[in-house]
């Protein structure tokens, strides 16, 4: 289904995404940042948290192993410095690992096992699929949250990430 070239491209769009968002975030005050708000994970840091913890746990089955959260809202880095470090930590590896793919492997299919108790299997290609538009969908929730406070929003769609790349290219 996911070419090994569709893979390199999506694994590289995220991490793009995510370095386009958390500068934006980033700029903020420190106490724009934690305000709680109304949104699914009341501010920016949980909700960036959050992605992270996902791009966790699929990182873990993509592996075979456990992922040792307890919770979809689990803080694992208060401080947004902190839990950007980590960020680019995980957009590293699931670029790495995307190089390493061919369409054997990202055929292949994993058990999973949801922190709810769900369990299912899905495909490698599958999976990197959902972890990058599961990344899409929070950034959404950031979008709406800077727009609660009159901030400037990441334009990381998928057409602007593509045009940037040759814009890139074609620069001396």
């Amino acid at each position: 289904m996911l070419t090994p070239a569709s893979a390199r491209m999506l694994a590289d769009y995220k991490r793009w995404a995510n370095r386009e968002t958390f500068a934006i975030v980033m700029a903020l005050p420190s106490e724009e940042i934690y305000k709680d708000r109304v949104s699914l994970f009341k501010n920016f840091a949980r909700s960036l948290n959050h992605t992270y913890v996902v791009d966790r746990i699929w990182q873990a089955h993509i592996e075979g192993r456990e992922h040792g959260m307890a919770a979809l809202n689990t803080v694992t880095h208060p401080d947004i410095a902190d839990l950007w470090a980590a960020q680019q930590e995980i957009d590293a590896w699931y670029i790495a690992w995307a190089a390493a793919q061919t369409e054997t492997s990202l055929a292949r299919e994993k058990d999973y096992a949801l922190i709810g108790g769900n369990t299912g299997r899905m495909s490698q290609g599958e999976i990197l699929l959902h972890v990058v538009n599961h990344n899409s969908y929070h950034r959404g929730f950031v979008s709406d949250l800077l727009t609660q406070i009159s901030a400037p929003r990441p334009s990381v769609d998928l057409p602007v990430y593509k045009r940037k790349l040759v814009e890139n290219a074609t620069r001396p």
